[in-house]
């Protein structure tokens, strides 16, 4: 293979490394997770030197990890991995803009054959149930009183507006949660765009997606995650909507000048950070929480119009159809995690933007039920091909601080897809394959088109390969909402 980046190392089949002086500045090496063909599309845009420059950030740990998804992104790559100790920083960029978002997946007892019949119809029906589509509000009105307590509440504080059950709390991420959040310390912008667009899907590449499970790969795991071959699911994927936005938006504007009057040094203005001792940071990281806890919410509040439509559609509760949450994971976050730092239990702040926790067996996070299996990792794929449940590995503890990919990782700018690609034709030939698609405009499916992405069956077999998670089931898209 030639590649196109001098100095770029292998270390094993599935592990690169940028050593210390790669660039000049960079405080540790930076490693991705990667096979020859994904390493190589890396090298087609800024991904890789934006793994060096986050390497140059005070207090980084270890190194600065990329995940085989990895793409160019703001300030840190999408599929970027970075944990700081004491002495480090906190940057917005190293979490991005639509905070906590993430994926939630909801197993059934329904087959193919009990759902395929009338699939055109239940996909009416979740379109006219979920509120979706760029700044579409919602159903739950949320004024300033309601926003406080789900900036600090998360998911619990919509499933006591009747929005879910409280044994969904247990198969969520932080049960739903995330600790020190103040909702003194968002603005009042925060407020106005989070209060319309609790329980919305939004737009881009967030969908609901009605899924098959095609193949299992570990059937004991499958089996306690409440999965199996033939059995119908459904994908949620949405985040924090405008309230997250914001607050990173907010939180720039803060880091800036924090950088400007300590006269730090950074090799990209977008990597702007504060000291982790500091108040911006500390505030920082309570409105993240805010956010969090916001999306969290959405997915909880989202998952509950998707109960109803499937209870409209085969005029049965949810319950007796088996509707039960498999697991909700967050993809885009920072947060004090406890790791092993040259043997010492430590705590970090461990930034994952676009990438997964990966918690193996024993973990202290997880739930009960999960506590001797691991972690459910949910990936989704694109629209056309398929989306996988992992399950956390303990090499990823020592690999990358307990973190895996987050999905396919795009390949194609959403831009250069509108171009390239024709959304009337996609639709016609994604349902010649079986697979339905409802969007609210052709423009916006083109740019989710399977062409747009990299390979999700080739990033997740890296990332088993690496030790960082294991396939545990293979989920076919059977109808696919968009906003």
């Amino acid at each position: 293979m030639r590649l196109m980046i001098e100095g770029l190392k292998r270390i094993s089949e599935y592990k690169w490394e940028m050593p210390v002086g790669f660039k000049e500045g960079m405080r540790v090496p930076g490693t991705v997770f990667a096979d020859e063909e994904l390493i190589e599309a890396a090298s087609r845009d800024r991904a890789l030197e934006q793994v060096a420059n986050v390497a140059m950030l005070p207090g980084i740990v270890s190194a600065s990890m990329a995940m085989p998804d990895i793409h160019w992104g703001y300030g840190f790559p999408i599929g970027g991995v970075a944990a700081f100790g004491r002495d480090g920083v906190v940057s917005p960029g190293g979490v991005g803009f639509d905070i906590s978002c993430g994926v939630r997946l909801v197993r059934s007892d329904l087959r193919e054959e009990d759902v395929r019949p009338g699939l055109r119809d239940l996909l009416a029906v979740m379109a006219a149930d979920i509120p979706r589509g760029l700044g579409m509000g919602g159903k739950i009105d949320a004024p300033q009183r309601l926003l406080r307590k789900v900036f600090t509440g998360g998911a619990r504080a919509v499933i006591e507006l009747g929005y879910g059950r409280e044994g969904d709390l247990e198969h969520t991420e932080k049960r739903g949660v995330y600790e020190g959040a103040d909702p003194d310390r968002v603005s009042k912008r925060v407020y106005e765009r989070g209060g319309n667009q609790l329980g919305t899907l939004g737009s881009g590449n967030h969908f609901v997606e009605v899924q098959v499970v095609e193949e299992l790969f570990l059937p004991d795991v499958a089996g306690a995650f409440g999965l199996e071959e033939g059995q119908v699911t459904v994908m949620i994927h949405s985040g924090s909507r405008g309230a997250g936005h914001q607050v990173c938006t907010d939180y720039l504007k803060v880091m800036d000048r924090v950088v400007n009057r300590l006269g730090m040094e950074l090799p990209d203005r977008q990597l702007a950070c504060a000291p982790l001792d500091s108040p911006e940071a500390a505030d920082y990281m309570a409105a993240l929480a805010c956010a969090a806890n916001y999306a969290l919410a959405n997915r909880q509040a989202l998952m509950h119009w998707v109960r109803r439509s499937f209870e409209r559609h085969f005029s049965s509760p949810e319950e007796t159809l088996g509707m039960d949450l498999v697991y909700d994971v967050s993809h885009n976050t920072a947060r004090m995690e406890t790791h092993l730092v040259d043997g010492e239990p430590t705590s970090l702040c461990v930034h994952r933007k676009g990438a997964t926790a990966s918690f193996p067996p024993g973990h202290p996070e997880l739930p009960p039920a999960y506590s001797k299996i691991g972690q459910p990792v949910i990936i989704p794929g694109d629209m056309g091909t398929a989306s996988y449940v992992l399950v956390g590995a303990e090499t990823a503890m020592r690999e990358s601080f307990g973190s895996t990919c987050h999905g396919a990782g795009r390949t194609m700018s959403r831009s250069k897809a509108r171009k390239s690609i024709r959304g009337r034709e996609l639709r016609e030939r994604l349902e010649a394959e079986g697979i339905l698609v409802m969007a609210g405009k052709d423009s916006l499916l083109a740019e989710e088109a399977p062409e747009a992405y990299k390979d999700v069956s080739r990033v997740v077999n890296v990332c088993e390969g690496a030790g960082l998670s294991r396939k545990v089931a293979r989920l076919r898209p059977m109808a696919v909402l968009k906003g």
